[in-house]
């Protein structure tokens, strides 16, 4: 069993590894041709770079490849923030299912709101039902 530590202090982040402070540049980086929120999942555990992946990004942010793994670890974080819930709402709507990762776009996006910014958040997968057998 996993267990992590939540940060409650008033800065965003401060708890985790040094090499994390490099992810906002890291999700601008083009050299290794994946989406930000691919290289964001790979930074927190919830996907893992290639080899030829991590060395690109290490060259890109200047870092030696050694201590950027270092720095990722071999873990797999594995927190889930209204997960099972959105589970369990594409189960009501859908039926007994899920929503497939395999063929899958995640887009992120501020919308302007006179109250306060509002985060747009669309994850466009296939829904599939599961195979009983």
């Amino acid at each position: 069993m996993w267990s992590t530590t939540i940060p409650i202090n008033s800065v965003p982040y401060s708890d985790l590894p040094s090499t994390h402070s490099k992810l906002f540049e890291a999700k601008a980086c083009k050299s290794i041709g994946k989406d930000e929120v691919w290289v964001a999942a790979a930074f927190y555990g919830q996907t893992k770079f290639t080899g030829e992946e991590l060395a690109a990004l290490a060259t890109a942010l200047d870092i030696p490849t050694g201590e950027l793994q270092a720095g990722l670890g071999d873990h797999c974080m594995g927190v889930l923030v209204y997960g099972h819930t959105i589970k369990a709402v594409i189960h009501e709507k859908f039926g007994d299912g899920i929503m497939s990762m395999i063929d899958c776009t995640i887009n992120i996006a501020r919308k302007p709101d006179p109250k306060g910014d509002r985060v747009l958040l669309t994850f466009d997968g296939k829904f599939m039902l599961y195979a009983k057998w």
